[in-house]
């Protein structure tokens, strides 16, 4: 039996659920700015949430308009359980479907191996976004 679900979802129906992942990685322990964190891009993008048994959201993830896969988060006690690669094959079936060619996203520099593991190709030097080092990657979709 599987130990969590994924679910499509948006910004309107599941803000609270969603900002609680994002708040708990990015903000209290990534240390981004509360500010950079929430933007104009949450409404209009498609979002997941990864969900444990009993209902409580442990991870998530967004694709933008344009083509753009990101605030990925997983909490801490569920990383290494399959969640973050549940959560990008999700977001790449999506993208597939919606006629995407190349999805791209903004790496963190520690989690550029998994997403390369994915096919994602880094594009370019590495750069700071939020005071965290980034790397552009993409993967073209077939």
């Amino acid at each position: 039996m599987a130990t969590f679900t994924i679910c499509k979802t948006d910004w309107a129906c599941d803000e609270t659920r969603l900002g609680m992942v994002r708040r708990a990685v990015f903000i209290d322990e990534q240390g981004v700015p509360e500010a950079l964190e929430w933007d104009q891009y949450d409404a209009v993008s498609m979002h997941w949430l990864a969900l444990a048994r009993d209902g409580s959201p442990i991870g998530c993830a967004r694709l933008l308009p344009d083509g753009h896969l990101g605030r990925m988060a997983v909490l801490p006690v569920w990383r290494r359980r399959g969640v973050g690669r549940a959560l990008l094959d999700a977001v790449l079936h999506a993208a597939r479907m919606r006629g995407e060619r190349l999805l791209r996203l903004s790496a963190q520099v520690h989690a550029a191996r998994f997403y390369a593991h994915a096919g994602f190709v880094a594009d370019g030097a590495a750069y700071e976004e939020a005071g965290i080092l980034h790397v552009a990657m993409q993967k073209t979709l077939i």
